[in-house]
């Protein structure tokens, strides 16, 4: 089973590192407009096969996508100094709209997963070229909230002292500031959270509820501003999902795919419960949120939904 991954930037290559690691796939292509980059990061994990799952990891480019079941676009660019948001989301649109036909002119059966920031936007743009080359938008995923949703459960279960495995909780929303903790359906091991704690003797106060919420919310900051860039655990929960679909896992996972509706806002990428499996996103699952939730939800949507607009240059 062949993986290409399209960028070979710290994301993408950990992203690799990760798949070599668990033995997901049979071959990993490292595709970037650096070659020399793409080639000194295949042969440095290629070193690392003996010591893990023997899969074959190489540099190519387009053509050598022919086959792959799955492919990773990390592909990006930074913010530069003094550019607006808009500015950047343009210049990103620009590399995925010259990435993605190439992608699917050589590997039109793949599923193709987002990992380029802002993933949500990012998202349904691709979807939105590769519509145009017949891929059905929900063979298009991206990351979403899939590495949020993991931060939530660890954190949580290193409160609890769980294994967060057991620790059932979801981020829903824009993979952002205005991203939603769904605290009202969090569950350990099938318990509801409030009942869980009473049975074992512990508390989630206001303030422990606050602090993990900061701790989530704010993570890639400090991540950012101690190293320079969060690469592990996205390239981790990118392994993850590659591997629900080459598996066809019928997994639940907070990726986002484009909706026709989320709480009341209208043709919109945000992360919610899907169903995913070996054809991409198979079903979005229903999920009740308090009024709170779902209003916070809905203004995570319109955040969204602007940001596409403004690329749009029409209103939302």
């Amino acid at each position: 089973m062949k993986i290409g991954i399209v960028g070979s930037g710290v994301v993408g290559a950990t992203t690799a590192y990760a798949l070599v690691m668990q033995g997901i796939g049979r071959e990993i292509v490292l595709v970037d407009l650096n070659h020399a980059r793409a080639q000194a990061e295949a042969d440095d994990i290629l070193h690392a096969v003996p010591f893990a799952h023997p899969l074959q990891v190489r540099a190519g480019d387009y053509p050598d996508l022919v086959g792959a079941r799955v492919v990773i676009v990390t592909a990006g660019v930074g913010q530069r100094p003094g550019e607006t948001r808009l500015q950047l989301l343009e210049r990103n649109a620009a590399v995925l709209c010259s990435i993605v036909p190439q992608v699917l002119a050589h590997a039109p059966e793949a599923v193709l997963i987002v990992a380029s920031n802002p993933v949500d936007v990012m998202t349904h743009l691709t979807a939105r070229y590769a519509v145009e080359f017949g891929l059905a938008s929900r063979r298009v995923i991206g990351s979403g909230t899939t590495l949020d949703t993991a931060r939530f459960r660890a954190l949580l279960g290193r409160h609890l002292g769980v294994d967060p495995q057991h620790v059932h909780a979801y981020v829903l929303g824009e993979h952002g500031d205005s991203e939603v903790l769904a605290w009202s359906e969090v569950g350990i091991g099938g318990i509801p959270l409030e009942e869980f704690c009473v049975e074992q003797g512990g508390e989630i106060t206001a303030e422990v509820k606050a602090q993990i919420d900061d701790q989530v919310r704010n993570a890639a900051y400090r991540i950012i501003a101690g190293k320079g860039a969060t690469y592990y655990g996205i390239g981790s929960a990118l392994a993850r999902v590659t591997n629900v679909i080459l598996r066809d896992q019928r997994a639940i996972l907070t990726v986002c795919t484009p909706q026709e509706e989320v709480a009341g806002v209208r043709d919109v990428t945000v992360a919610l419960p899907n169903l995913v499996g070996g054809a991409g996103v198979i079903s979005t699952c229903p999920f009740p949120l308090s009024d709170e939730e779902h209003a916070a939800l809905r203004a995570s949507a319109q955040i969204v939904r602007e940001a596409i607009a403004s690329l749009d240059g029409v209103s939302a």
